[in-house]
């Protein structure tokens, strides 16, 4: 696996599958007792229009875009999780029994860009 598949798999196993997630909770909360805020929460956007319902696909589907930008962008080293003098530096590898590739390379691609790039 190289970056650009790793952001591949993230884009849908994490981003997508995120937005998806949250509509699926928003129109039919599973359970038998939900929380009620997240009644209230379906309540609300059932009783919304068509075209309402699909604004807030979009609302969903960019906040969990930009959560999984910010993330990458902190594997990249580019947004800072700790100050320094001690701030480090953090690897992602793809480890088989064949490889081990680093993905968020310093001199590579940058994960966060080719999700942008997508």
């Amino acid at each position: 696996m190289n970056a650009a598949e790793f952001v591949d798999a993230i884009q849908t196993e994490v981003r997508d599958a995120a937005a998806d997630g949250v509509m699926s909770l928003l129109e039919c909360p599973p359970g038998r007792k939900p929380s009620p805020a997240l009644v209230s929460l379906s309540q609300w956007f059932n009783a919304l229009s068509d075209a309402d319902k699909r604004r807030a696909r979009e609302v969903a589907m960019m906040a969990s875009d930009q959560a999984t930008f910010g993330f990458l962008a902190v594997l990249d080293g580019v947004r800072v999780i700790n100050d320094p003098p001690d701030r480090g530096i953090l690897e992602l590898r793809h480890i088989t029994s064949f490889q081990s590739e680093l993905l968020n390379d310093p001199n590579g691609e940058l994960l966060h860009e080719l999700l942008q790039d997508r």
